[in-house]
């Protein structure tokens, strides 16, 4: 594959990527993986054990409750009666 890019755009992108302690591919990778919305860590590494592990522990809460604050809420509630 190959594609054709800018020489200004390649020294200033390069120099980017040298500044951040990435190569250039990282960088338009990264770009492209933002760009076509998906996730290239989320497809590549498997879950471990250990977290799948904690799938179903705790009590489940509502669908709506956003990070589950509604639930906490209500456990303190509960806890300093």
């Amino acid at each position: 594959m190959e594609i054709a890019i800018n020489n200004s755009i390649y020294r200033q992108a390069a120099d980017y990527a040298k500044q951040q302690g990435l190569n250039l591919t990282e960088v338009i990778e990264g770009f492209l993986v933002r760009f076509i919305g998906h996730s290239k860590v989320a497809t590549e590494q498997p879950v471990p054990d250990i977290v799948m592990t904690l799938f179903g522990a705790g009590e489940s809460i509502a669908d709506d409750d956003l990070n589950a604050r509604e639930a906490y809420y209500q456990y303190l509630d509960e806890k300093y009666k």
